[in-house]
């Protein structure tokens, strides 16, 4: 590989945003960055994860504060609202860019 200023410096793949780049967090996050806010049974549903893979995913995401979990009580049964954090937002953004610089720079 040759090194030419005209091209955009290669962002290695290490440094994209781990807890974003796993799979069912990623599907849950891009969800949640077109929506204002989705509660978890639709999550669910878009996602096809079970309660407790779902749940897990979203502690963690959570702990990281890149999405809040609101609970409320709607016709006697917990209603868990979920939404991406402004934090969350911005980690999202900044995950896309990297991994789309990082695909650009493996065109021919």
């Amino acid at each position: 590989m040759t090194s030419d200023d005209s091209q955009e410096e290669v962002i290695p793949i290490v440094e994209i945003d781990k807890l974003i780049h796993e799979p069912a967090r990623l599907m849950i996050i891009s969800l949640l960055y077109v929506v204002e806010s989705a509660d978890f049974l639709w999550i669910k549903g878009q996602t096809g994860l079970t309660d407790g893979n779902l749940s897990s995913h979203l502690s963690k995401l959570e702990s990281a504060g890149y999405v809040t979990v609101e609970k409320s009580i709607k016709n006697k049964k917990t209603n868990t609202l979920l939404k991406l954090s402004k934090g969350g937002r911005k980690a999202f953004e900044e995950y896309r860019k990297k991994l789309t610089q990082i695909l650009e720079s493996t065109k021919n």
